[in-house]
């Protein structure tokens, strides 16, 4: 009798890990993607043979766009910069940061461009103009370090708040004068439209870009994320030491010319996954109180409570 009920046990065991085993391969993950960069990171790196869970890929056009489906629920998670992801949260958005990520080259992937025959060549000159940027983004964040560089004012120009494809429109149309944007935006200006960078985000901003998730997934799928967020920070591993590889995917998968990608690539420069600590939080302070300064958050929420630093370890080799 003992026999048989060690059995019974063994065999309702392996039932339960086998029940266990295909709830977990149904189990989805919503994530988002920029362009393509996240999904053809992480597909070029090789590293989601395996992953014990569905993913779905959404791709969209800029981190507003992007911050708003995972507020609304349609994402669980998606790859943003520090700057929009603080004035979402700010806004009431419930989600955190899970993931810090910090490139070397400075900020040189963000840049306030001009037009070939612009007569704007140096910050100075941005005074009365009229400059384009997605309102609380990486380029409006950018656009408020490099006025208050030049010793201006929000208020010395008017800000234009457009998505990027708007953006590039009202710049070749000359209904604005510059426009504030990131890669592969930025690229695009310069290589195939010739414009000009004015000023680019070296010396100017921290250059950290978070992957953010929902409240609701980190509650629900908090396993799921931890096991991604690890695949996801070996990828970018893997694309510092391979940028030609990398950017020869990010074109395939995107449609974006190559020498787009290859520049985008290389102004990023080595892009590496890093842990959410003391160091993270007093950037995203000096983020927040920018904004607040400039009168585009009225109420800055406590910065410490947007970052989750319960997936450190997935940052770990």
């Amino acid at each position: 009798m003992r026999k048989a009920a060690r059995l019974a046990l063994v065999v309702a065991a392996t039932a339960l890990a086998a029940c266990h085993g295909r709830q977990t391969q149904d189990l989805v993950l919503k994530i988002a993607s920029q362009r393509g960069s996240t999904r053809a990171v992480m597909e070029a790196a090789g590293v989601l043979q395996g992953a014990p869970y569905k993913i779905e890929w959404s791709e969209f056009p800029s981190a507003q766009a992007l911050l708003e489906a995972l507020d609304g629920g349609a994402v669980d998670a998606g790859l943003v910069g520090d700057a929009p992801f603080m004035f979402a949260y700010a806004s009431g958005a419930p989600i955190k940061a899970v993931q810090a990520l910090r490139a070397d080259n400075g900020g040189a992937a963000t840049a306030i461009v001009v037009p070939a025959a612009s007569p704007i060549r140096s910050l100075a000159d941005l005074k009365g103009r009229r400059i384009a940027a997605g309102k609380g983004s990486i380029g409006h964040y950018l656009l408020l370090l490099a006025l208050a560089r030049a010793g201006l004012k929000p208020s010395d120009v008017t800000i234009v708040f457009l998505a990027p494809g708007d953006a590039k429109a009202a710049l070749t149309a000359g209904s604005v004068d510059a426009w504030a944007s990131w890669d592969p935006y930025v690229a695009q200006a310069v290589l195939h439209d010739h414009d000009q960078v004015l000023v680019n985000g070296r010396g100017l901003l921290h250059d950290v870009g978070f992957e953010a998730a929902s409240d609701t997934a980190i509650a629900g799928k908090h396993a799921a994320l931890d096991d991604f967020l690890g695949r996801l920070a070996k990828a970018w591993r893997w694309a510092a030491d391979n940028p030609g590889a990398y950017a020869q995917v990010l074109s395939k998968q995107t449609g974006l010319p190559l020498d787009v990608a290859v520049y985008t690539v290389k102004q990023r420069g080595r892009y590496l996954a890093v842990p959410i600590d003391a160091d993270v939080e007093a950037d995203e302070r000096a983020v927040m109180g920018r904004f607040h300064d400039a009168g585009v958050i009225a109420n800055p929420p406590d910065v410490h409570a947007a970052l989750d630093p319960s997936f450190n370890d997935a940052v770990t080799p």
